[in-house]
């Protein structure tokens, strides 16, 4: 079962989140994720299998320019979650399937995502569900 979550299901969010994105802290995710729920173009979605969350992912509706892209607004993925005993089951693709879904009763005409360059797992997930690469990126930053 693929649920959108609510208020209530915050902590189950942070306690995946954390695993995805290690280095946050879980006051600063519960909070971020509060704020995130309540907007209309944010949406979390986890998988339930007999009532353990075992994966989520977070969709948004981005009304910014998003690389690769030519309309507004567009689906992206945020993030995408599964427990590593439930990989390779499907489960990644049924949450991908639901934020597509949710994109495109929303306007969206085209999806996209993102991944570091580094990030090998993440870059053949994308691949193996349809996504195209369309650019490589390395951002800089200076103190002034």
């Amino acid at each position: 079962m693929i649920k959108s979550a609510t208020i209530n299901d915050i902590s189950v969010l942070v306690e995946m989140a954390v695993m995805l994105w290690g280095s946050h802290d879980k006051l600063e995710l519960s909070k971020e994720f509060e704020e995130t729920i309540k907007s209309k173009n944010n949406i979390f979605f986890i998988k339930y299998i007999n009532n353990n969350p075992v994966g989520f992912a977070h969709c948004s509706l981005r009304h910014d320019y998003v690389e690769g892209t030519s309309s507004s607004p567009v689906g992206y993925l945020e993030g995408i979650y599964i427990k590593d005993d439930y990989r390779g089951s499907g489960y990644a693709k049924e949450l991908l399937d639901a934020c597509i879904d949710f994109s495109k009763q929303n306007g969206c005409s085209e999806f996209a995502s993102d991944c570091e360059l580094d990030n090998n797992n993440s870059l053949l997930f994308h691949k193996a569900l349809g996504f195209e690469e369309v650019n490589r990126v390395i951002c800089f930053k200076k103190d002034i």
